[in-house]
């Protein structure tokens, strides 16, 4: 459930050139005057500057610049998704914590954010640095309405959501490299990992973790890593707003999700395609029992890798690593 403090930023922030009165937020959220002052006083001690006046009411003049449940609802433009945040200065793994919630029987939206994970992880149980207040790292819970089979999906799904909202509001020139990473110039700067809870016909829940690196000086990312892996800022060459970001990435996923609920897959997929890394050139495809080469061909409406190999047949694949010739990326 929303929390009233959260009913309060929302409410200030659709009128947020004009005062809305303390009667007004009294009848739209049926509560007491003095319970709307109480929260207006912890809504300042956690750094929003709040103008109240008498006879007109009050108005956020300004929020804290740092990631917090408030300030990443105050201003978010969505219907359902983050509308509950559970935000951490320090945790093991938003996806462990994101999985707890679901057993707890947390809603269809709900968003983990974490300043510092000490045991972040990736796909195939890899290790994820996740620096202190320099990148994103979040878990998005939902319980979608589809068959376990299509879970994959999200994942590209959400691949073309980070590389949209990094085109489009950072002016950068984002690559997906299937299945889960989002490069810039040709180095890693984001990964998603996606898990589900389910039976043989249906989905209990899934979630979808997002790490990104975002204001990481060079000398922030560790030392094994450099090669291959980058921020925002190393390559926009300023610093990046998480909050702002974070409110960004939520928006276009609540949108993007929408839209394959209604529609599908197929806009998705012509969409991953665009920004597929490396299309029609020759890759090595890693799988648990061999390596073999092949040209990579797009995606399927499944979500499955198409490779074409010597014999020019065209193949799906569900799971493996892919690469490319001399390890250039």
């Amino acid at each position: 459930m929303e929390s009233t403090r959260s009913k309060i930023i929302n409410l200030l922030s659709t009128k947020q050139d004009t005062y809305i009165s303390g009667q007004e937020i009294s009848n739209q959220l049926n509560i007491s005057r003095s319970a709307i002052w109480k929260h207006i006083k912890e809504l300042e001690k956690a750094g929003f500057i709040i103008e109240g006046i008498r006879n007109k009411g009050y108005r956020i003049v300004q929020s804290p610049n740092n990631v917090s449940e408030n300030t990443v609802q105050w201003g978010l433009n969505t219907k359902w998704l983050g509308k509950s945040i559970i935000h951490k200065e320090s945790t093991t793994s938003t996806q462990h914590l994101a999985h707890q919630l679901a057993s707890e029987d947390k809603e269809h939206g709900t968003v983990v954010i974490a300043d510092e994970q000490t045991q972040g992880k990736g796909r195939l149980s890899r290790d994820w640095y996740s620096a202190k207040d320099k990148g994103i790292w979040m878990s998005i819970l939902l319980r979608p309405t589809i068959p376990p089979y299509l879970a994959p999906q999200l994942t590209l799904l959400t691949a073309t959501v980070l590389a949209d909202v990094l085109k489009e509001s950072l002016n950068l020139v984002p690559k997906i490299k299937w299945p889960n990473d989002i490069l810039l110039d040709n180095k890693k700067v984001s990964g998603i990992l996606t898990e589900m809870q389910a039976e043989q016909d249906r989905i209990d829940y899934v979630v979808i973790g997002i790490g990104m690196n975002v204001n990481h000086e060079q000398q922030d990312l560790l030392a094994n890593i450099q090669s291959k892996a980058t921020s925002l800022k190393l390559v926009s060459g300023k610093s990046i707003d998480i909050t702002e970001l974070i409110q960004k990435i939520l928006e276009y996923f609540e949108a993007a999700y929408e839209e394959f609920m209604n529609n599908g897959f197929s806009n998705i997929k012509e969409k991953w395609e665009s920004y597929g890394y490396r299309l029609g050139e020759s890759i090595s495809i890693t799988t648990y029992h061999d390596v073999q080469k092949a040209v990579l061909v797009g995606i399927d409406e499944d979500g499955a890798l198409l490779a074409k190999f010597k014999d020019d047949e065209i193949k799906k694949i569900y799971s493996g690593e892919i690469d490319w010739f001399g390890n250039e990326n």
